[in-house]
């Protein structure tokens, strides 16, 4: 849409834009879980927003579609709704763009009841989130005409005073269109206070699963200052650093960029957690996109290889070529490596048993190593040589040998 967006003004750091949860009623003090400050919560409005006739005081409510789990228990069921209120609004004029200001009151849960909450909006799209955490006045608002939701940043005052807001923007209004947001949009809050919730049941550990607890946070430090993402101590505090480091790594991975701990992360992190990573199976894994691009690269290679030999599309071999050995075991090991790949990538995609994906991983790096066997014994071109070393270089963050 071309008439929304969010802009970034106040002198709220990024990483503390708020949500804070208070439970309400004594039933809710069975299982205890803590959801920590700087924790990311994702959803989708059910309803349109739009400045051209939003009135401070009204309210709006977001989905949460994926049930969110603090190590092994699920705190937030799907189905659970945030509800957010209009709290400055303004309709476009000529001159000047829309702009909307919301904050978030109640977090109703899947089975109907709910707690009051108090929190403010932060961007879904990582480059946006980026340029949110790189300035240290920060808060969101809907503003019209920016290209986008989350399309324009901006710095300015500490108040969400209308006046002030206007004020900060300047420049950024001078589209004169309206807010509209149409139902569906994604929206995401982050938390200001940590916030002790009711555990409502077990769960396995899948890609949205948040680990909160001391060694699994000591764990992703580790790694992450293997990688040159976190420079601080490795002790176990999911602080301002870590979710620093955690978001410029999801950022760099193609995962959805939170700064959660979440249970993708510690996949593709290599990490052995509690109730994620099982039965003492360890070892690192490609992201989404990099299973993406392998699983394409190898389809890329098997129609060359089938030119080179001889093989028609019905898989007839050529009636005027002496075949060796090596060359059908290379046809095999690669058209095998192939569709291990595409299994790979919907394993990777689906993200919900750690410890299989680990193991899918060894399952392909086994298959490439197939290929790697049965090459300097076929008489394929050193162009299928050199394009499988690089196929095969994308498989390093898995292949530990």
């Amino acid at each position: 849409m071309q008439n929304r967006s969010i802009s970034i003004i106040g002198r709220r750091a990024a990483w503390s834009i708020a949500l804070t949860f208070a439970a309400t009623t004594p039933a809710l003090a069975q299982s205890r879980v803590v959801l920590p400050a700087g924790t990311v919560l994702l959803g989708r409005t059910t309803t349109a927003l739009q400045s051209a006739n939003a009135q401070v005081g009204q309210t709006f409510e977001t989905n949460v579609e994926e049930s969110i789990g603090v190590d092994e228990y699920t705190i937030i069921p799907a189905g659970s709704r945030i509800r957010g209120v209009v709290s400055a609004a303004r309709p476009a004029t000529r001159q000047q763009s829309g702009v909307i200001d919301v904050v978030f009151d109640r977090l109703t849960f899947s089975d109907g009841t709910s707690i009051a909450i108090t929190g403010r909006l932060t961007s879904t799209d990582s480059a946006e989130r980026r340029q949110i955490k790189a300035d240290p006045n920060a808060r969101v608002v809907l503003v019209g005409g920016r290209g986008g939701i989350g399309a324009a940043i901006a710095g300015a005052g500490t108040s969400g005073n209308t006046n002030n807001i206007l004020a900060a923007l300047g420049g950024m209004l001078s589209e004169g269109r309206n807010v509209d947001v149409p139902a569906g949009t994604p929206l995401a809050v982050e938390l200001d206070r940590a916030v002790t919730l009711r555990g409502r049941g077990r769960r396995t550990a899948d890609a949205s699963t948040i680990y909160t607890a001391m060694e699994p946070v000591r764990a992703a430090q580790q790694a992450l200052a293997q990688k040159n993402y976190y420079r601080g101590t490795p002790n176990g505090v999911l602080n301002d650093a870590t979710r620093r480091a955690l978001f410029q790594y999801q950022v760099d991975n193609g995962i959805s960029a939170t700064g959660n701990l979440d249970g993708r992360t510690a996949q593709t992190l290599g990490l052995s957690l509690s109730g994620g990573v099982s039965g003492g199976v360890t070892g690192p894994s490609l992201t989404s996109e990099s299973a993406t691009n392998l699983r394409r690269d190898a389809d890329a290679l098997v129609s060359p290889l089938r030119a080179e030999l001889g093989v028609s599309s019905a898989g007839r071999l050529s009636a005027n070529r002496a075949y060796t050995q090596g060359d059908l075991d290379l046809w095999f090991a690669l058209s095998g490596f192939a569709d291990n790949a595409a299994i790979y990538e919907q394993i990777v995609r689906s993200g919900g048993n750690q410890a299989a994906t680990v193991l899918a991983g060894k399952a392909l790096v086994n298959a490439a190593r197939r290929v790697d066997s049965a090459m300097p014994t076929s008489r394929t071109s050193a162009q299928m040589q050199n394009e499988w070393t690089r196929v095969r270089r994308q498989l390093a963050t898995i292949d530990v040998q």
